[in-house]
């Protein structure tokens, strides 16, 4: 018996992916696979990205394969996680169909996260019902593997509580049968919701101002001094405030000598630090953390043959536990019909 616990995670493949990201949730993902304690199942959403983007397949096309190559990069391992595309595991659709039952329109219209994203896409007036339903395939990404913990990012955690609220609902329905899963959040609060190099509230792919696990070290440099900081510190002489200033908050997140990053900040914030010397402090660090990133992902570059395959044999795998939870789930709402009323020596499923 297996008495790992199981861990459901992914992304949306519609870019590379960036160091919000990293400091996220791909870092924390790295660190629970390595305990050897849990099952993680690390998912390519290209399905729910085509919600938003079914005008252009390419782009989840072209980028599925960034994704998994920054999943190898950053230390994800084929033999500890399962890696897989959403769009090769059918089960997933049929659970959402189910589970679509169970959640009601003003429901879904009340959750923060779908909201805030059909204003940022600009949906108002024209909403795909697909993107509009997202957090019920969502929920079933989730339960289809038995998923007890869910690694993601703050602005995530409406989406959790709706799949925890629908799993509740089936389970009082039709009997305990899905796994109540629960978020796990960075364990530093800064680390939680990481700004964009121009001091946006988030990094974001379609705001374009993130700093790439993928990029060289020429181009973090460029992104690292082009950073916003303090806008009055103007001279070097001048006390700056770290307080808003995107570069200390990176160095917040990254700078593992709290001592140095104490002893810097009380300097700038009396005066005598200027801007510069902060900047070529953090990209120091930040490509201190990104070679070795950069180095294996240029490995498995230059196998791409090898990169689908590991897609493949995980969505395999994938398949084969969603297949398992889709049986029980249509065996506790009663629609086995012919499992339970005819006989076979296959075990009585006619198809």
């Amino acid at each position: 018996m297996n008495d790992k616990k199981v861990i459901l995670t992914g992304d949306r493949p519609t870019g590379k992916l960036h160091l919000g990201h990293y400091v996220g949730t791909l870092k924390n993902r790295v660190v629970l696979q390595n305990t050897g304690e849990y099952t993680p199942y690390i998912m390519v959403a290209d399905l729910q990205a085509l919600t938003d983007n079914a005008n252009n397949p390419q782009k989840i096309r072209d980028s599925l394969i960034e994704v998994t190559l920054d999943y190898l990069a950053v230390g994800i391992e084929p033999t500890k996680s399962t890696i897989f595309l959403q769009s090769q595991i059918p089960e997933l659709a049929e659970l959402t169909m189910y589970y679509m039952n169970l959640v009601t329109v003003a429901r879904l219209q009340r959750n923060p996260t779908v909201k805030a994203e059909i204003k940022q896409k600009s949906f108002e007036k024209s909403l795909p019902v697909g993107f509009f339903t997202y957090p019920i395939s969502q929920a079933a990404d989730i339960t289809a593997f038995n998923a007890k913990y869910v690694p993601v990012g703050e602005d995530q955690l409406p989406m959790i509580e709706q799949t925890r609220e629908i799993v509740r609902t089936f389970n009082s329905l039709y009997g305990e049968t899905l796994v109540e899963p629960e978020a796990v959040l960075p364990d530093s609060e800064i680390c939680k919701r990481l700004p964009g190099i121009d001091g946006k509230e988030k990094m974001s792919k379609s705001l374009g101002n993130g700093i790439y696990l993928s990029d060289d070290a020429d181009t973090v440099t460029q992104k690292v001094m082009s950073m916003f900081t303090d806008p009055n510190h103007i001279k070097v002489e001048d006390p700056g405030n770290v307080e808003d200033n995107t570069v200390f908050t990176y160095l917040d997140a990254f700078c593992s000598d709290k001592v140095v990053l104490d002893e810097m900040k009380t300097h700038y914030t009396r005066g005598g630090l200027g801007d510069m010397k902060v900047k070529r402090c953090l990209n120091d660090i930040l490509q201190a953390e990104l070679e070795p990133i950069r180095k294996r992902r240029a490995e498995y570059e230059k196998n791409l043959a090898e990169v689908y395959k590991i897609l493949l044999e995980g969505s395999l795998r994938a398949k084969s536990v969603a297949a398992d939870t889709l049986s029980k789930v249509r065996k506790a709402i009663g629609i086995e019909y012919f499992d339970q009323n005819m006989g076979s020596s296959q075990g009585g499923r006619y198809v």
